[in-house]
């Protein structure tokens, strides 16, 4: 009897182990992604940068480093569309393969333009979440917001599902549209060979091109104005979601 209540007991307490284990997993897993923590996407963006420098060798760091020094002289910043250009029109295919042209958006309100250069990108991922949470408040000023993305229309897919965006996102294979606002630059050869062997860049953008857009965010107003431009050769730095609202705010009081 005392052996059998002792194999009981055992049993219990291993059972309840294990469910603190598949909850613990569970949790890590998910951890990446959770965003309510921060208070500020620049927080999110902060700790994974910091978390980057701890793990990465020094090999990988200084190719990334040249990396970044390599568009930052580019000339892409200054062939960029800036505030007072107008705002090139287009219409791309959006998730669920559907046209959609900004000059339709415009028909509504202003449009908030941002570029993400992949779903494999971890500080994309970051914006997209604080985007998806900002949304309201957008779209509470009038206005609405379009993500384009190089990636095939799959790819896209695979990100806004993942991330239940309530917003369009945009499938501009083969940077074309990118490359009409001047936001475009060509990858070192270094950093795409570790961007194709770690994510599969090629295979998500259905091309070899090796050249990625700028992590880029305008503000267009209804006569298709540039009125606002985020542009940084730095892809981890992103405009805050919460400052393009106090922007749109402050365009219906100007």
């Amino acid at each position: 009897m005392q052996i059998k209540n002792l194999l009981l007991c055992l049993l219990v307490v291993s059972a309840a182990c294990n469910t603190q284990t598949g909850s613990r997993k569970t949790n890590e897993k998910e951890k990446p992604m959770e965003t309510e923590s921060y208070k500020t996407q620049k927080e999110a963006l902060l700790e994974r940068k910091s978390d980057f420098e701890k793990v990465a060798d020094e090999k990988t760091k200084q190719i990334y480093e040249e990396g970044l020094l390599a568009v930052a002289q580019s000339g892409v910043l200054k062939s960029a569309k800036n505030v007072g250009d107008m705002a090139p029109d287009f219409t791309l295919k959006n998730a669920l393969g559907k046209e959609v042209s900004l000059q339709d958006y415009l028909a509504k309100g202003p449009v908030v333009l941002v570029w993400y250069r992949g779903g494999w990108c971890p500080y994309c991922n970051i914006n997209l979440h604080f985007l998806q949470r900002e949304l309201p408040n957008i779209k509470a000023q009038g206005a609405n917001l379009l993500a384009l993305t190089p990636e095939l229309p799959d790819e896209s897919l695979k990100t806004s599902e993942k991330h239940q965006l309530d917003f369009e996102v945009l499938s501009d294979v083969g940077n074309k549209v990118a490359k009409q606002y001047g936001v475009v630059f060509k990858l070192t050869d270094e950093v795409a060979r570790i961007y194709n062997e770690k994510f599969g860049l090629n295979s998500h953008n259905g091309d070899s091109s090796n050249e990625l857009p700028l992590a880029a965010t305008y503000i267009i107003n209804t006569d298709g104005k540039i009125v606002y431009a985020f542009l940084d050769a730095d892809y981890r730095e992103r405009a805050e979601p919460a400052e393009i609202t106090d922007f749109l705010k402050k365009m219906k009081t100007d």
